[in-house]
């Protein structure tokens, strides 16, 4: 399978436009905004769980990092109510699920050769820098209404809207921009919540053909 795979092309989808599609497991379903490969998969997806859903144990042997919208994400070490950001190194175990109901916005297989950082951060949505460890740099964003900011060129980034509005986004949309420029964002007339992260995207050829046949 193979979804907004082109990784020299920037994407920018508005969710709320898009289907939910089931997963192998009963009350799970999905958006899939890129993917490569199979259920084994390089993937950026929005994951909704229903109440009492649970997918079964299994082991990311990739890595997995993903952020809670909304409701509370559970697995056998904890809750994980919406703010929470996480990262499963490659090799680790879990059976997740939710007893309310959640989505997450969820990565697999993205993780740098090298890479085996796990954490566990609560952020409530508030300004927060969550990742930065020599490969890629992780950070929720917050800026005020008109409020704009400029970074260097880096190798592309990818963002997803919580709240508020850019000239160009609303909340739910993502965004894949893989250009090496710099970027710049402006908050519209409600300020702007987001989540950005620079550093992932490059060598993407070579880290794909690191996924198991």
């Amino acid at each position: 399978m193979k979804i907004h795979g082109d990784f020299q092309a920037p994407v920018h989808i508005r969710t709320g436009d898009q289907p939910w599609v089931p997963s192998p497991m009963p009350g799970v379903s999905r958006i899939m905004l890129d993917r490569v490969g199979g259920e084994v998969a390089w993937a950026t997806s929005l994951v909704r769980y229903a109440p009492g859903s649970q997918f079964s144990a299994h082991t990311h042997g990739g890595g997995e990092e993903f952020l809670v919208l909304e409701g509370v994400f559970q697995d056998e070490n904890g809750d994980y109510p919406a703010g929470t950001y996480v990262r499963n190194a490659p090799g680790t175990r879990h059976t997740p699920g939710s007893l309310n109901g959640c989505t997450i916005l969820v990565k697999l297989w993205q993780f740098y050769p090298g890479d085996s950082e796990s954490c566990v951060v609560r952020t409530q949505f508030n300004a927060h820098l969550l990742c930065d460890n020599g490969f890629e740099r992780v950070e929720l964003l917050v800026l005020e209404p008109g409020q704009s900011i400029q970074r260097p060129a880096v190798e592309g980034f990818e963002c997803w809207v919580l709240s508020g509005s850019s000239e160009a986004w609303a909340p739910g949309d993502w965004v894949r921009v893989c250009a090496a420029k710099p970027m710049a964002i402006k908050a519209g007339d409600q300020g702007l919540v987001c989540w950005i992260k620079t550093g992932h995207l490059r060598d993407v050829p070579a880290r794909l053909a690191r996924l198991p046949a």
